[in-house]
């Protein structure tokens, strides 16, 4: 099972979309609010170069915004 962490925000629409995606796949992942956490923020940003949320690492594959298929390439899903 891949390591996957999902960079979010509390009021962010399409972290939603991304946790459901995950989660309707029986994907287990780790959820960081990086509203809350100033040092997880900076760490998002050295991976993604972005501000912007959600981003998802995944086995350190690095996927900005809600995006399905490079999601299901990464996880290797056929959903």
């Amino acid at each position: 099972m891949p390591k996957v962490t999902v960079y979010t925000t509390p009021t962010c629409p399409w972290c939603v979309k991304t946790k459901e995606f995950l989660a309707e796949n029986k994907i287990e992942f780790e959820e960081v609010n990086v509203a809350a956490e100033r040092k997880a923020a900076q760490e998002m940003f050295r991976k993604s170069g972005q501000m912007g949320v959600p981003v998802t690492d995944i086995d350190g594959e690095i996927i900005v915004g809600f995006d399905k298929a490079r999601l299901k390439k990464a996880l290797n899903t056929a959903s």
